[in-house]
């Protein structure tokens, strides 16, 4: 199953439907190849009843201004590109209010599946 973004966009963006204790939320979120975790910004995820500031488990994540270390916590359920994840581990992480994501989908959602894209036709397909 093939869904379609943005071709000439300067992101490629999906959503994804996260599950979680509260309630659930349909975020947007960049592929990311260079990112090697999942990470997705703290306001949604508390929004759905997670607690980042409660996890013990941190990251550390390279950023453009630095090294940080930041919350690991473990999701009910992620939902992107026609395949789920249950009790998936995600980064969390504060973006800037500018930003027009929640967040990125990163290499360990994609770890053995084929990723397709299709910049002409602006579609794309894990399986």
């Amino acid at each position: 199953m093939s869904h379609s973004f943005d071709p000439h966009g300067g992101l490629v963006v999906v959503q994804a439907e996260v599950l979680g204790p509260l309630r659930n939320g349909v975020l947007r979120l960049a592929l990311d190849t260079g990112a090697t975790s999942t990470m997705i910004s703290t306001r949604p995820l508390a929004t759905m009843g997670y607690d980042p500031a409660l996890s013990p488990e941190r990251a550390q994540v390279t950023t453009g201004s630095g090294v940080e270390f930041v919350p690991r916590i473990s999701i009910l359920r992620i939902d992107a590109l026609g395949q789920s994840k249950t009790n998936f581990p995600v980064l969390a992480h504060t973006l800037p209010p500018s930003s027009s994501i929640d967040g990125v989908l990163g290499l360990d959602y994609l770890r053995g599946q084929v990723l397709s894209i299709d910049f002409r036709e602006g579609s794309i397909s894990l399986g």
